[in-house]
């Protein structure tokens, strides 16, 4: 069916529809890809953006995490607990506020980390490995483009 709509079949409207459906089987085997790599860590693709975002930001309150990855509350506080099942982070409450509680990497959530880093790029490499380094920025470009983009029925 997808073949049949990127080829016109249906009308300009099944096209974007197509398209839809191609970036969303990209995706789907990207992140199945990803979670493959990630599984014998004890991480998936959602805990491993948690720890980048602890490496980048620093010690942050739970709030700000969902700031900076846009998800919602109630898969954060999943994500978190998990997390801290693990080992990988802790709550810890922040020097500022003592009502508030920052998330902290753990020493074992930053081993975790680095491996996780080499893994996620041993599969970048096969899931890109299609595309020549230029390609890659390319799509990332139109891929960034398609994210920021506000449509004329956009708020």
């Amino acid at each position: 069916m997808l073949e049949r709509l990127l080829s016109g079949e249906g009308g300009p409207a099944a096209g974007h529809v197509g398209l839809g459906m191609l970036l969303a089987k990209a995706h789907h085997r990207s992140r199945e890809r990803l979670n493959e790599a990630l599984r014998p860590l004890g991480v998936d693709v959602r805990g491993f953006a948690v720890l980048l975002a602890l490496t980048m930001y620093g010690p942050v309150s739970q709030r700000q995490l969902i700031e900076r990855i846009g998800v919602d509350k109630s898969t954060m506080v999943r994500d978190i607990d998990e997390l801290e099942a693990g080992g990988l982070v802790s709550r810890e409450r922040a020097p500022h506020d003592r009502r508030a509680y920052s998330i902290v990497l753990t020493p074992r959530g930053e081993s975790t980390l680095a491996e996780a880093r080499r893994a996620a790029g041993r599969a970048g490499d096969e899931i890109f490995g299609p595309f020549a380094g230029t390609e890659r920025e390319q799509l990332a470009g139109l891929l960034r483009r398609l994210a920021e983009h506000r449509g004329a029925g956009s708020a």
